[in-house]
Formats: structure tokens, C-alpha cells, sequence
């Protein structure tokens, strides 16, 4: 199935959902999303890489206002949800928290459909 991603080039693949990075040749450094520079060293010889798929939440907090653009509201108005920081080992990823979760929680990569046709990724707990 094709999917309208929110923005080309943060998957290295959609089926199964895998997040694309970045690896510093020089300091070994991971980003994400990728870069073309290194943010740890301004290197500038960086290779795409997949992601781990699994990570632990590292921190979370409740969205309570509609983020700056690119973010588009529903159309029925924003409604508040759950962003965090996931810790997947090389790099710390900024991401949209599917269901209740809690510090340490592990997590797992999904794909999640936003408003507009539009799709995005999030993590949600990995069931015991």
C-alpha cells in the first residue's frame, strides 16, 4: 500500500516501517532525521542508515497546543496528544507516543496515520 509520508526521506522504508538516519564517518555520530552534515563534528561525509525499531521511552509530555507548521490541525480542531523522546541507542528520537506509556517503557515503531491522508510514525508499548 502506498502511503502520502509526511515528509520524504524520514523512512528508509515503509513495510515494515523503519526510520532513516544518518551516520558520521569521522565521529560515528547518528542523527535524525539525516543530515548531510554531521551535528556532532560539521563533517560532511554521512551515509543514510536504518534505525533500531525498538527503543525505550526516555521521556514524555502531554501536547496541549497546535505545533508551529509543517503541522497541519484536523479539520474537526487540534486535539491534544502525547509526544516524547525515544531512546533507540545511537540517537534520541523525537516522536508522537501511541496508547499510555511511561519512562522506560519499551516501545516499538508504527506507522500513524495523521489527518489529511497524510503518514507519520510513532512509537507505542511493545505488550509484555
Amino acid at each position: 500500500m502506498a502511503h502520502v509520508l509526511v515528509e520524504d526521506g524520514l523512512f528508509a522504508g515503509t513495510d515494515p516501517p523503519v526510520l532513516a538516519g544518518s551516520r558520521c564517518s569521522s565521529c560515528a555520530t547518528v542523527a535524525f532525521p539525516a543530515a548531510s552534515r554531521c551535528p556532532g563534528c560539521a563533517g560532511t561525509v554521512v551515509s543514510r542508515v536504518p534505525l533500531p525499531t525498538r527503543g525505550t521511552v526516555w521521556t514524555w509530555t502531554d501536547q496541549r497546543f497546535a505545533p508551529r507548521p509543517p503541522y497541519h490541525s484536523p479539520v474537526d480542531g487540534f486535539e491534544p496528544f502525547v509526544v516524547g523522546y525515544v531512546d533507540l541507542g545511537p540517537v534520541l528520537v523525537e516522536s508522537r507516543l501511541i496508547g499510555p506509556v511511561s519512562i522506560g517503557d519499551e516501545v516499538d515503531l508504527r506507522l500513524l496515520d495523521l489527518d489529511h491522508g497524510i503518514t507519520g510514525f510513532g512509537f507505542g508499548r511493545v505488550e509484555p
